[in-house]
């Protein structure tokens, strides 16, 4: 009987996590700039302290969770699913959070909606207040979103006239779609693949990173990675068309998931594979050209897949490219402005060969597949953002055997929660000051906590 108190006890805990985040969003997260404060005011400093409170908190919650699952009495996947909904309430009408990401989209879909080639401008081409929400650093780059994900945006900008909290709320909405899609696919996946459902869905749905980045974060991720696991349950099972065309889709969404369609033919088996391949590709290329019609966004989209990354980005590619650069301009090298597309070329090298390898040498089952090579992509691409490594984390939470793959998944996914201020900004010694302090007075309420849960026990024992 102590089972249904254990899942309420981290139902409450994670609750509480989120209604700190919230909170402290308010003051501290990616806010409009009108309402942006000074960094150092009282206001501001609570605002971190809280969200990153209730970050540790959520953390907590979920490792607890996590025990729970694991034991003798586990959950269900409806159960999980109302604990997943009560966690992410309190996120639905709170400031973005983590990343300015959200107005970027806005802004795309407004200059969808005035004809605007998003492909062939930045977003101060479009000038005005939703311009002026866009992080400077991505006011000149052109989009590397496909056309899909361009049509929900550019529908989002007629439906709320350019609203700012109204389009919040929408893109929030449609990334809460995308998370929902998620959770409905990963227990059908995890059967698939022999994996326990419920182990599944507290990896792979539940995990801080899916209730940071892409519901309080409100990332078009979510609607990618929604549509990828939707599509392939259709392919595994009489569906192969529809998971064709849905797996393209999440991929004109964002570009990796096209590698979704490996697993769309490996999963339908040995049998007429020269068939299957020539149906998957025609099916592909049709709802491509589809899609770009429609949306009359035209093919722009492949040409900016080389839209540059952030400056202040930490993928090992761009570190290494960084501090090479910087080696060789101090011994004066002319080489110097190269060591940056240098490793840059070196990840994507490193990327096919990971994949091959997996494919062909590895063979594991077609989504575990698919979640180690989207876990390459993220890994050893240009960019790299906590929430990238949601592409192969979720595949991997659906299809990993158990033990120590899953627990470094988990671990990793712990230490990239904390990765990350809430307003998105790149990090200074006293936002990450006050970050700690918030997640160490989470810590020491939680240790006290426990210490008073277990007093009266030690006192019946005496």
């Amino acid at each position: 009987m102590a089972f249904p108190v254990d899942l309420r006890r981290c139902q409450a805990l994670g609750l509480a996590g989120t209604a700190f985040l919230a909170l402290g969003g308010e003051t501290a997260g990616a806010l409009p700039v009108r309402d942006l404060l000074a960094p150092d005011s009282g206001r501001a400093v609570l605002g971190v302290v809280g969200v990153y409170f209730g970050v540790v908190l959520l953390i907590a919650a979920w490792a607890l969770l996590g025990t729970v699952v694991r034991g003798p009495e586990p959950p269900t996947p409806r159960a999980l699913l109302l604990v997943l909904a009560v966690w992410a309430a309190p996120l639905l009408l709170a400031p973005p959070l983590f990343s300015r990401d959200v107005y970027s989209y806005l802004a795309q879909g407004a200059m969808v909606d005035a004809h605007i080639d998003v492909y062939a401008h930045g977003p101060a081409q479009l000038g005005g207040p939703l311009a002026d929400e866009v992080a400077p650093v991505w006011q000149q780059t052109t989009t590397p979103y496909g056309p899909v994900f361009l049509a929900v945006a550019s529908a989002l900008s007629g439906l709320t006239r350019g609203e700012i909290p109204a389009g919040l709320l929408g893109m929030r909405l449609v990334a809460l779609l995308g998370v929902a899609l998620m959770a409905a696919a990963l227990p059908r996946l995890a059967r698939h693949s022999g994996a326990d459902p419920a182990a599944a869905l507290w990896l792979g749905a539940l995990n801080p990173l899916v209730l940071l980045h892409l519901v309080a974060g409100a990332h078009n991720d979510a609607i990618m990675l929604g549509l990828l696991g939707v599509g392939l349950v259709a392919a595994r099972g009489r569906w192969h068309v529809l998971g064709a065309v849905l797996v393209t889709l999440a991929a004109l969404v964002k570009a990796p998931a096209a590698l979704g369609l490996l697993a769309v033919v490996a999963l339908r088996g040995r049998r007429g594979w020269v068939k299957t391949v020539l149906t998957t590709s025609v099916v592909a290329l049709a709802t491509t050209a589809a899609a770009t019609a429609a949306t009359g966004t035209g093919y722009g989209w492949i040409a900016a897949l080389q839209t540059p990354v952030s400056p202040h980005n930490w993928s090992p590619t761009s570190v290494l490219g960084r501090v090479t650069g910087t080696v060789l301009q101090r011994l004066g090298s002319g080489l110097a402005p190269l060591a940056q597309p240098f490793w840059h070329t070196a990840g994507l090298a490193l990327t096919v060969i990971a994949v091959l390898f997996i494919w062909l040498r590895l063979r594991p089952g077609p989504v575990y597949a698919l979640g180690l090579s989207l876990a390459a992509v993220a890994l050893f691409g240009p960019a790299m953002r906590p929430w990238y490594a949601l592409w192969g984390l979720f595949l991997i939470a659906a299809a990993a055997p158990s033990g120590p793959v899953r627990h470094r998944v988990a671990a990793a996914s712990a230490v990239l929660a904390l990765a990350v201020l809430p307003s998105g900004s790149p990090p200074d010694v006293e936002q990450v000051v006050l970050a700690v302090s918030g997640g160490v007075l989470a810590l020491v309420v939680l240790w006290q906590a426990h210490q008073a849960a277990q007093t009266p026990v030690l006192g019946r024992t005496a």
